[in-house]
């Protein structure tokens, strides 16, 4: 792994300080959310990849652990346009994009957006409604654009998705077909916190939300210009070489259905880029690789139906995976 480091730091000082800076405005975003999200850093950093990597989070998680929460401190903490939808059975796809309506002063139709038009979109319980209104998303998430009656209408830009769902086994829910889950570059699980941080968040809730204190400390701008180094981020061949054994290994495996598609190969690649920017790092290195497996992979899965077991399908996939993983050597 040391090899890897050094044939990257040797760097100019330009770009040791375009390094910090960004490494600083992470941290402040960081620190603004985890002062909501509290004893959950892992996930509030996750959180971070996806958003300055340019993908979209599914957050899936039993009722009442912060979910929502966690896409409502993210928006807090930007200076940009937030939309929540409350997805329910009888949303319509109209609901999510928006449609045209008659203008009868001007004697013509006008198209008038939905709330996906947005730089953080909270689309809450996505799985409590119907799979043609979840379809709706598709284009937006894949494309950054949705089009209605022939007219292709841009996103704002940055555009973040944060879906929120209960696990597929809960009653009312409908699964998430595998063309829409494989739009979402991370998912997540958030978890019960442990009861010594539960005290502290059950304290601090007792005089307020702590979500009512937030105040922004990243712009739209800020946003974009991390998301440009995210790109500059250095991957050794080496590293891509091994997220192709990974890869490969998914779509051979005989306890797998399907495989990672090519979008979740991009989606690794680009997430790995976005955690070593979190750390403040110029370059990419295996455990980035290892530490995303997981979040970035598990539900682009479909496991075998011979190889079921008694967990959770989200974690059946996530158990295959840990295996598959053990079987592939890391560079050094």
């Amino acid at each position: 792994m040391r090899r890897l480091q050094t044939a990257h730091e040797s760097g100019g000082e330009a770009e040791a300080g375009s390094s910090s800076a960004a490494a600083e405005g992470v941290a402040r975003l960081h620190a603004a959310i985890e002062g909501v999200i509290k004893g959950k850093s892992e996930a509030v950093r996750l959180t971070l990849v996806a958003l300055l990597a340019g993908g979209h989070l599914l957050v899936e998680d039993v009722p009442g652990v912060g979910k929502t929460t966690l896409a409502q401190a993210l928006a807090r903490a930007l200076d940009c346009t937030f939309q929540r939808i409350q997805f329910t059975s009888d949303l319509l796809p109209s609901d999510v994009i928006g449609l045209s309506v008659y203008n009868e002063p001007r004697g013509a139709f006008e198209f008038k957006p939905g709330p996906i038009f947005a730089n953080v979109v909270l689309a809450d319980e996505i799985n409590r409604t119907t799979p043609k209104t979840q379809s709706a998303l598709l284009e937006a998430m894949g494309e950054g654009h949705v089009t209605v009656e022939g007219t292709t209408y841009q996103l704002p830009a940055p555009f973040i998705v944060v879906a929120t769902q209960n696990p597929i086994e809960h009653h009312g829910t409908y699964p998430l077909p595998e063309s829409q889950l494989d739009r979402f570059m991370l998912r997540l699980r958030i978890g019960y916190p442990d009861a010594e941080m539960e005290k502290v968040i059950v304290r601090d809730r007792a005089t307020g939300d702590p979500l009512d204190e937030m105040r922004a400390v990243l712009s739209a701008a800020d946003v974009a210009a991390l998301q440009r180094e995210v790109a500059g981020v250095s991957v050794d061949d080496a590293l891509v070489d091994y997220l192709m054994r990974i890869v490969s290994a998914t779509r051979n495996s005989e306890m797998l259905d399907l495989g990672v598609s090519p979008r979740g190969t991009l989606a690794l690649f680009r997430a790995a880029q976005a955690l070593a920017l979190t750390e403040d790092r110029a370059y990419c290195v295996p455990d980035d690789i290892k530490r995303l497996v997981l979040p970035v992979f598990a539900h682009r899965l479909v496991v075998n139906s011979r190889f079921s077991s008694t967990l959770r399908r989200s974690e059946e996939a996530e158990a295959v995976l840990r295996e598959i993983m053990k079987t592939i050597s890391v560079p050094l």
